[in-house]
């Protein structure tokens, strides 16, 4: 079985891109009146002594958990911004840990990022909302990216794409939802055995192969039904064996018919 796995740009298997776009982004200047900042979720300060550091706290059904976003006694505030992730690709999220602080010194890729971002937000040009806009999509990836590589999740998605055999299978879904996916083939194309397979991943990602599948089968399709996109077509696409099985499954996850759901988007 060939599966047409994305690479990145040194030719190694790409492990974020197809989940990154299914990602919504959206950023908010939070720089509140008063100056406290308080709906900012994502904040850059600077210390004399330590320099640059990075805080998000990602937002998880509209909240987030600001401890350890406070700046150290030290500390300038330079950037506060308020930033919301939805799409099916918001798994990525859920995957991270409640704060994340980063020494800019640490990581070189994400000063590179940071620092235009800065210069956004302190010196504002035409153009500097887009700018500041799409700078920060890009600082959310590097860190969905630091996160997975320096493996600042204890278990979930970015646990498992932190892993090399179990990606394999990962992207495997995320590319081709609709595959006839079994057990089997999915330890097949990790290069695992069942047992060894099913045991690493539930270990890993905090749930079963097959119900990491269906739940992504699933979010794909309430996302596809949002755009007005046929109940049948939706099916197919997400692999459901008939419109009549997808109806079920949809329903028992979402507690409303995917007919309804389409309606709704229209």
């Amino acid at each position: 079985m060939s599966v047409p796995y994305r690479t990145s740009f040194n030719g190694r298997l790409d492990r974020l891109s197809s989940l990154i776009d299914r990602l919504r982004v959206q950023v908010d200047i939070s720089l509140a009146a008063d100056g406290s900042e308080s709906d900012a979720n994502l904040r850059v300060y600077d210390s004399p002594e330590r320099g640059l550091r990075l805080v998000f706290c990602p937002e998880r059904d509209g909240s987030a958990v600001r401890a350890g976003m406070e700046a150290a006694p030290d500390e300038t505030s330079l950037v506060a911004a308020r930033i919301t992730i939805s799409g099916v690709g918001r798994q990525l999220v859920s995957a991270l840990p409640d704060c994340i602080s980063v020494p800019m010194s640490e990581d070189p890729y994400l000063t590179a990022v940071v620092t235009p971002l800065i210069e956004e937000a302190t010196m504002p040009r035409c153009g500097g909302q887009a700018a500041f806009q799409r700078l920060c999509e890009v600082v959310v990836i590097r860190l969905l990216r630091h996160a997975m590589e320096e493996g600042k999740a204890d278990t979930g998605l970015l646990n498992g794409l932190a892993n090399p055999r179990i990606a394999a299978a990962l992207v495997a879904i995320h590319e081709v939802p609709g595959e006839h996916w079994t057990l089997e083939k999915l330890a097949e194309t990790a290069g695992m055995s069942r047992t060894q397979f099913a045991v690493t991943f539930k270990e890993l990602v905090g749930t079963t192969p097959m119900g990491y599948l269906s739940n992504w089968r699933l979010d794909i399709a309430r996302s596809e039904l949002e755009t007005g996109r046929q109940v049948k077509a939706v099916a197919s696409l997400c692999g459901f064996a008939s419109p009549a099985a997808f109806s079920r499954a949809f329903s028992r996850r979402f507690g409303y018919s995917p007919k309804q759901k389409r309606s709704q988007a229209a």
